[in-house]
C-alpha cells in the first residue's frame, strides 16, 4: 500500500515537472521570457554611448564652444578698438592746422603798403605794410625798392637784421625804413623821384614774389643818391627807424 503511494508521489512530480518545462519553452519562444537584470545594465550604456553623444554632454560642449566665440569676438573687437584709440590720441596731441589757415607769404595781393617820409631821422622813409587778408603772412628778408626808373635795388643793412621773420596776423602791420640820401649830403648822384615800387621777397629771399606794389610818394617828389639804403622788416616801427 505504502509502495503504491509512493510510485503516485513519483508520477505526480514528474508530470508537475513536465508542465513547468513546457510552460518555460512556450514563454522563450514567444519573446516572454525573463531577462537577466545584470545582463541588461551591462549592455544599456554601450547602446547608448553608439547612438551619439548624450543631451547633457552636448549642451556642455556648446556652452563651451559659444564661451570661445565670444572671447574671440570681444578679443577681435578690443584689437579692432585699440588702435583707433591710438589714432585719436596721436590725433589730439598733434592738432592739425586747416590748409585754408596756413600762414602764406606776404605779397601786394594780400597786403596794402604806404611810404610816409620821416623828419626823424631826416632823408629817411618808412614803409609801412598791413596785412588786409584773412590769413597770417610772413614778411621774408627786406623790401626791394626800386625809385623812378632806376635798374637796381638798394643794399640791406645787415645790422638791422631781425632774430625771427616778421609774421603778419590779419590786420596787422610791419615796418622797414629807407635811407634816402647821406645827411652830410657826402652822398653822390643825387636826383628826385617821383614813382616807388615795392617788391617783396620769397622764403629763400632770393626772389621776388607777386606784383609789386606801388605807394604814392609826395607830390614833389623825394630825393635819393647813391648812398640808399634800406632796413630789414620789423616787427615794430621804433625797430624800423633805428637804423
Amino acid at each position: 500500500m505504502s509502495s503504491l503511494r509512493t510510485s503516485r508521489t513519483r508520477l505526480v512530480g514528474a508530470a508537475a515537472t513536465l508542465v513547468l518545462a513546457t510552460l518555460s519553452l512556450t514563454a522563450c519562444s514567444n519573446g516572454t521570457g525573463v531577462h537577466d537584470e545584470g545582463a541588461s545594465a551591462a549592455t544599456t550604456p554601450a547602446a547608448n554611448s553608439s547612438s551619439g553623444p548624450s543631451p547633457s554632454s552636448t549642451s556642455s560642449s556648446g556652452s563651451a564652444s559659444r564661451s570661445d566665440s565670444a572671447s574671440s569676438g570681444a578679443g577681435t573687437a578690443a584689437g579692432t578698438a585699440r588702435p583707433a584709440a591710438d589714432a585719436s590720441a596721436a590725433s589730439a596731441s598733434k592738432p592739425s592746422v586747416p590748409s585754408g589757415k596756413r600762414p602764406v607769404t606776404c605779397e601786394a595781393s594780400n597786403t596794402k603798403t604806404v611810404a610816409a617820409p620821416l623828419n626823424r631821422p631826416v632823408n629817411h622813409l618808412l614803409l609801412t605794410v598791413t596785412n588786409t587778408g584773412g590769413r597770417s603772412c610772413y614778411l621774408y628778408g627786406y623790401p626791394a625798392v626800386r625809385f623812378g626808373d632806376a635798374q637796381a635795388v638798394p643794399p640791406v643793412i645787415e645790422d638791422s637784421q631781425p632774430q625771427a621773420v616778421v609774421t603778419l596776423e590779419p590786420g596787422e602791420s610791419g615796418y622797414a625804413s629807407v635811407n634816402l640820401s647821406a645827411a652830410d649830403g657826402s652822398g653822390s648822384h643825387g636826383h628826385t623821384v617821383h614813382s616807388l615800387t615795392v617788391y617783396f621777397r620769397g622764403r629763400s629771399g632770393n626772389e621776388s614774389v607777386g606784383a609789386g606794389a606801388h605807394p604814392s610818394l609826395p607830390a614833389a617828389g623825394v630825393y635819393v643818391d647813391d648812398s640808399l639804403k634800406v632796413t630789414y622788416w620789423q616787427q615794430s616801427m621804433d625797430d624800423a627807424i633805428d637804423w
